[in-house]
């Protein structure tokens, strides 16, 4: 028995990732590389992906489609493929794999059911597969077995509940505490820049903070290779946890630091490209020079 085609979009990071294990699993994976970038067709072409003409051919190709990109491209996304099933009465499954909301979820699982389409919720917990020790899959939803063959391969498939938000619900939990240490970090490390005391308050946490020194000293300096989709995956979180009862403003303000690291020179770095020789001083440096001129910005808009 053949195994299912997948469409995947897009070969990110983490897609093109997760695609290279469905290649080696013995899955045809698709894609759309029509106007992307050099490094997305490079990081496609790593992976064993196959390019198709346009979303069309994606659907008509596909028995599942996994999106996976910037929660912000999610629900534009997840339209273009409800219209074009809709359409075409494609049997396509949806595999919504994204940082994006519990009410985001539902948003998305509205528009596919209009449009006949099964849908799958997806929570992606951990680093790509083969960077670390486990790349957890989430599923929720009436139909998550069907995406079973997921599992192994450096993939954990982890069946939660019917109840399609639940995978949404745990990747916003884990990120709001993982991604909202990330932005701690930061903003602490830059403020005691911008107050001339940042070798005393380095020097303190190294002796009495190890955990967080490490954390510090092994990451923030590359942060901006990703902050601006992160920035959109904090409004997410914030939105979450503010429709469950407890405070947005916490992620609302992960999402401003977020935004000021992308608006730093080291935002145009890429996983691949970023300087591993810059120390952690060098790059705070660099970050609380942007903080400066978006904040001198704003006293000029004044």
């Amino acid at each position: 028995m053949s195994k299912p085609t997948i469409g995947l979009m897009s070969p990110g990071d983490m897609g093109h990732t997760v695609a290279g294990v469905l290649v080696e699993k013995g899955h045809r994976v698709v894609t759309v590389l029509s106007g992307r970038s050099d490094l997305t067709k490079k990081r496609a072409e790593r992976a064993g992906m196959e390019s198709v003409a346009d979303l069309a051919a994606l659907v008509s190709e596909s028995d599942f489609i996994f999106s996976i990109m910037p929660p912000e491209q999610a629900a534009d996304f997840a339209a273009d493929i409800a219209a074009i099933i809709k359409e075409s009465g494609e049997r396509t499954v949806f595999v919504e794999c994204n940082a994006i909301s519990p009410n985001t979820t539902l948003t998305i699982e509205a528009m596919l059911k209009d449009a006949g389409a099964t849908m799958i919720n997806a929570g992606i917990i951990g680093p790509p597969p083969g960077r670390g020790p486990m790349t957890n899959f989430y599923a929720s939803g009436a139909d998550l077995d069907l995406v079973s063959f997921i599992d192994g391969d450096g993939i954990k498939f982890k069946p939660m509940e019917d109840d399609i938000t639940k995978a949404s619900a745990i990747k916003m939990c884990y990120a709001g505490l993982t991604k909202g240490i990330m932005t701690l970090h930061t903003s602490v490390l830059v403020t005691a820049e911008l107050l001339g005391i940042s070798e005393e308050l380095q020097n303190e946490i190294a002796n009495s903070q190890k955990f967080h020194w490490e954390g510090m000293n092994k990451r923030v300096s590359m942060y901006a290779c990703d902050a601006g989709r992160w920035a959109g995956e904090m409004d997410q979180i914030s939105e979450t946890f503010g429709s469950a009862g407890v405070t947005a403003k916490l992620h609302q303000g992960a999402a401003e630091i977020f935004r000021m690291l992308d608006a730093s020179p080291l935002s145009v770095e890429t996983r691949e490209t970023y300087d591993k020789s810059r120390t952690l001083q060098q790059a705070v440096e660099i970050y609380a020079a942007a903080a400066q001129k978006i904040n001198n910005g704003k006293k000029a808009a004044e």
